[in-house]
This record gives structure tokens, C-alpha cells and sequence, in this order.
């Protein structure tokens, strides 16, 4: 249950919200539609096909219940690509001792033993483990099937003999959350300890709900409404700037460079690719043709 729970936190991008809105359910649908990109260089209708798919990084059996075409466009792929590939390794993410409690009040250190034991995480783990990963993990629901979305795909594409890369490497994808200082750590960290879980499940579903209309300029709008909020808005604007307009860039590149021999799909957050700086965009503008794949 650690390792699980761990692998969920390392894909995900926290959110760190309090907001509480009612949304019309919508009718039941498989995951991926207006989530799915074909993807082709301009230079010449012999270029690899290529995919890019938005995904959210949660095991809600909704997500993992995939459309159609999303399963094709991932047999069809020679190489699966996604943020940073699965890991149990938890030595480069622990604090030294005396670990995270002496930075922590009384009420909050309940909060934190609470939590870690809702999580599957043990006491002593959790209180060892650096503030800005105990906030992602903590701002979760609980798990409700072995595996997200992400890593479902991983293991689909490592079954049918797909070569695997990252997009990223692990101390790379973290390097972000990893620069900051301990302050901002434990900022981000008392914003989650003051959500209650209704708060958390409520913020959880209307993302769900969101990533099911297959509307990612909606995605990406609330990903970011919900994200900034309980934080301070220089904190926000940092985290903003390292979690995705420099990582988008770094990522659209690596995509290009290996779109134009070879084809991929791409399994990346949703949040990275819609609007001015997202990865469709600067596909589009490294000379990618990049259309909306329709049932």
C-alpha cells in the first residue's frame, strides 16, 4: 500500500483547493474524448502518425474506463511516452531527522499521523517525508483501484511490447517542488491540512467531472482555479511557472525532436496542453499538424 500510494504521488500534480461548487453529473461516457491529439509532422503525408493524450493523473474507475480510440491510438504507437515513469524509490524525497515534526504544532503532527494512517502510509514514513510530497499525497481521495490512469497506460503499452520513455527524469520532474524552501513546503502543506475531506472530495470530482466533458480549456481553468487557491498568490505564480509553463516547454521539445522519426503516444496532464504556451501550441508551431481525433 506504501509503494501505491507513493507512485500515485509522484504522478500527480497537487491541488491545492477549498472551493465548493455544485455541477450537473454528466452522462456516462468513456474516458479520452477531447482528450486525444493526432499528431503529424507538415513536411509529408509519410511522416509518423503520433498521439497526445490529456490525462488526469487519478484511479477513479470513470477515468480508467477508456474510449475506443484511445486504446487504438496506443496499439497503433511504436513508443509510449509519459511525464516520469513509475518509481518506489523513496530516498531522495525523505527529510533527515529528525524528519518534518519538530516544523509542526501539536494539532497539526494528529493531523498529519491521521492522514498518513487514511493513506496507507506509516507514521514514521510520513513524518520523514519532505512537506511538498506529503501535501500532494495528502490532498488525494483514497485510493480506489491499484493503479491511476497514467500508470494503467504504462503497463497496457509495456504488455504489448511498446518501447517505454519519460518524458522527463525523476529528479528532473521534481527538481521543481524540490527548489523550494521549507517555508513554502510547509505553506503548501497547511493549505491542504486545513481542507476538510469533504472539501477534498467535492474539488476531486468536479475535476473528474471536468476531464469527462472532454473540454480541456475547462480542465485547464479550474486545474488552475483550484490549484491557487489557500496559497499566496507569489507562491502560486512560482509554482505555475516551474510545474508547467517551463516544464511544457522542455516537454513539447522532446516530443518533436522524436515525433518526427518514430511514432508515439503521448500521455501527458491534461493542464499542459491547451492555451498560449501548451504543448499543442508549440507543436503547432515546431511544424506539427495537431487535430482533434473525433468517434
Amino acid at each position: 500500500m506504501v509503494a501505491h500510494t507513493f507512485i500515485k504521488s509522484l504522478l500527480v500534480r497537487g491541488f491545492f483547493s477549498a472551493l465548493l461548487l455544485a455541477i450537473t453529473p454528466l452522462p456516462a461516457m468513456a474516458a479520452g474524448q477531447g482528450m486525444l491529439w493526432k499528431v503529424q509532422a507538415s513536411s509529408g503525408v509519410h511522416a509518423p502518425i503520433s498521439y497526445l493524450f490529456g490525462t488526469i493523473h487519478a484511479d477513479d474507475p470513470r477515468v480508467t474506463e477508456l474510449d475506443d480510440s484511445v486504446n487504438q491510438a496506443l496499439h497503433s504507437a511504436s513508443v509510449f511516452m509519459m511525464e516520469v515513469l513509475p518509481s518506489n524509490d523513496l530516498a531522495p524525497y525523505v527529510m533527515p531527522a529528525p524528519g518534518l515534526a519538530p516544523h509542526l504544532k501539536p494539532a497539526e503532527l494528529e493531523q498529519v499521523q491521521a492522514l498518513a494512517e487514511q493513506h496507507g502510509l506509516e507514521q514514521k514514513l510520513a513524518l520523514r517525508m519532505k512537506p511538498w510530497l506529503l501535501a500532494m499525497v495528502f490532498d488525494l481521495p483514497q485510493a480506489q483501484s491499484p493503479y491511476t490512469l497514467d500508470v494503467q497506460l504504462y503497463l497496457q503499452a509495456q504488455q504489448a511490447g511498446k518501447q517505454v520513455q519519460a518524458l522527463e527524469g525523476m529528479q528532473e520532474h521534481f527538481s521543481a517542488l524540490e527548489s523550494l524552501s521549507l517555508q513554502e513546503q510547509m505553506q503548501m502543506l497547511r493549505t491542504v491540512l486545513a481542507r476538510s475531506q469533504a472539501q477534498k472530495e467535492a474539488d476531486f470530482e468536479l475535476l473528474v467531472q471536468a476531464y469527462l466533458s472532454g473540454d480541456l480549456a475547462r480542465v485547464a481553468a479550474l486545474d488552475e482555479q483550484l490549484s491557487g487557491n489557500g496559497l499566496s498568490p507569489a507562491l502560486w505564480q512560482k509554482l505555475k511557472l516551474l510545474l508547467l509553463d517551463e516544464r511544457n516547454v522542455s516537454m513539447a521539445a522532446r516530443i518533436a525532436k522524436l515525433a518526427r522519426e518514430q511514432s508515439l503516444f503521448v500521455a501527458v496532464g491534461a493542464a499542459h496542453l491547451p492555451g498560449q504556451g501548451g504543448i499543442i501550441e508549440r507543436l503547432q508551431q515546431a511544424g506539427f499538424k495537431v487535430e482533434l481525433v473525433r468517434e
